[in-house]
Formats: C-alpha cells, sequence, structure tokens
C-alpha cells in the first residue's frame, strides 16, 4: 500500500493534471461547458454516495472508489476557480489545513490539552470567531441554507441550545411534540394547505430537537426507518405473493395483516 507524502502528491499531480487537460480548449466537450452551478449537485451527490459506502460496512473498495469521485469534485471546482484567476487547488489545500491548526492549538499550539467537552466548546468559539471576521452576525449565522433540511434543523438547534435556549430533557421535547400535533389535528379540517404545511414543518423541527436531546442524528433516524419499511413492505409483497395476491389488489385489510406477520416474525427473530 503506498502511503508516503511523495506518492501521494505524484498521485494528487496527476489528478490535476487530468482535470486541466479535461477543460482545455481541446478537452472534454462535456467538461468545458460546465461551472459552479451545474457541477454543485454532482459534489453533493458524491458525499452521499460515500457515506452510503460507509453504511454497507464499510465497503472498503467502494469507499476508495467513492472518495476518489469526491476529490475529484474539489479538483474541480478548484479548476474552474483557477481558470477564473481566483485561486487553485494549492489555495484550497492551504487554506484548510490553516484552519485545522489554528483550531486544535492544543495539537499544534501550545494551549493545554482538553477533553472531548472542553474541545467542542473551544471548536464553537474559533469558528464564531471565524464568522464574525466574515461578517456572519448572530448566533444563526453561516449555517448553509442548501444542507439537507434535517441536517439544517439540527444545527440551528444546536446553535440556539449554545446560548441557553433549549428544551431542559427530552420529555419537555415529546411535551412540545405532542402540543404541535394537536395543532395540526385542529387544522385538518379547515383544509388550509399553507397552515397544515406550517403545522407539519413545526412537528418535524421538534423531532429534531427530539433526536438531539437523546443524541441521535435525525438523518441516520430517518434513513434507518425508510429501510425498515422498504424491507418489511418487501417482505409483504413476498407474503402476498405466496398467497397469490398483488398488493393493489390484496386491499389494506391483508396488507395489514401481512404486515403484522412480517413484524412478528422480525421480533422473534430479534
Amino acid at each position: 500500500m503506498s502511503d508516503t507524502p511523495k506518492d501521494a502528491g505524484a498521485e494528487l499531480a496527476r489528478l490535476l493534471s487530468i482535470m486541466a487537460r479535461l477543460r482545455a480548449p481541446d478537452g472534454c466537450p462535456w467538461d468545458r461547458e460546465q461551472d459552479f452551478a451545474t457541477i454543485a449537485p454532482y459534489t453533493i451527490e458524491e458525499a452521499y454516495e460515500v457515506a452510503d459506502a460507509i453504511a454497507r460496512g464499510p465497503d472498503f473498495p467502494q469507499l476508495m472508489d467513492e472518495l476518489g469521485d469526491l476529490l475529484f469534485q474539489v479538483v474541480y471546482h478548484a479548476q474552474m476557480a483557477s481558470e477564473a484567476g481566483q485561486f487553485g487547488f494549492p489555495e484550497v489545500a492551504r487554506a484548510i489545513a490553516d484552519k485545522m491548526i489554528r483550531r486544535h492549538p492544543h495539537v499544534f499550539g501550545e494551549a493545554a490539552a482538553r477533553d472531548v467537552a472542553a474541545q467542542n466548546s473551544a471548536w464553537e468559539v474559533q469558528k464564531a470567531a471565524e464568522r464574525a471576521a466574515r461578517a456572519e452576525t448572530g448566533t444563526l449565522a453561516g449555517v448553509p441554507t442548501t444542507l439537507p433540511a434535517l441536517t439544517r434543523g439540527l444545527k440551528l438547534a444546536r446553535r440556539a441550545a449554545r446560548v441557553g435556549f433549549d428544551w431542559p430533557d427530552p420529555g419537555a421535547v415529546l411535551d412540545k411534540l405532542e402540543e404541535e400535533a394537536a395543532e395540526l389535528r385542529a387544522e385538518l379540517p379547515a383544509m388550509d394547505r399553507a397552515r397544515q404545511a406550517d403545522e407539519v414543518g413545526d412537528l418535524f423541527f421538534v423531532l429534531v430537537n427530539l433526536a438531539r436531546k437523546l443524541d441521535l442524528d435525525p438523518e441516520t433516524c430517518l434513513r434507518d426507518a425508510n429501510a425498515k419499511f422498504e424491507r418489511r413492505f418487501n417482505a409483504v409483497e413476498k407474503v402476498l405473493a405466496s398467497e397469490g395476491k398483488a398488493p393493489a389488489d390484496a386491499g389494506l385489510e391483508a396488507m395489514e395483516a401481512a404486515w403484522q406477520r412480517v413484524k412478528a416474525q422480525e421480533r422473534g427473530q430479534a
């Protein structure tokens, strides 16, 4: 396995030269016509594919492949910025290296070693100073609007909690969840879609905070729930097929009975 700085530098230089060649006047027509906005969705997609490879085991060969795809996205953006006369890959690497040194004075400086809680606090102080330097004011400043909604809600709630705007415990969040559910129920007869959407959004946000208070990641919770539903519904279809039925023709009662059978089987195997 090659892991020396020299090897890494040579392979990175090769990747940078490939990217430059693709964007050259006689390079790839598709790559040449892209810009930051058109490449951004691919960058997000590749990050999710890295997470998926990790969730699968991790699957190390796939993880290596997906990390390469994600690195290529960074190289792509840096190449376009270089063409615009703004910055290149060396500046990107230098900026993150400087940031990591700045945010870890207990490792790279003379500050005393900290426990995890103290380090997290110091990290947030440093990030707040960096936001202030960028003229981003306010507790919630700088949380990207392009994040997945659950992730952004979690970040916003964490920021607010750091200045004391928080529920005292998970039980209090559950009380708030019941309150929001009651408000949504009250909106159902009116059929006002805007009001209903507002109340559903409140429910989601409270659920994000419940996960936070339980030290759970809401994206992971929902991802696991999706996987569980998919697994169980696929099993329901197999149960119905063994009875010569299709889901669309079986009816809700038969599907619910099959669902309960599948759940009971899973619990028996646990």
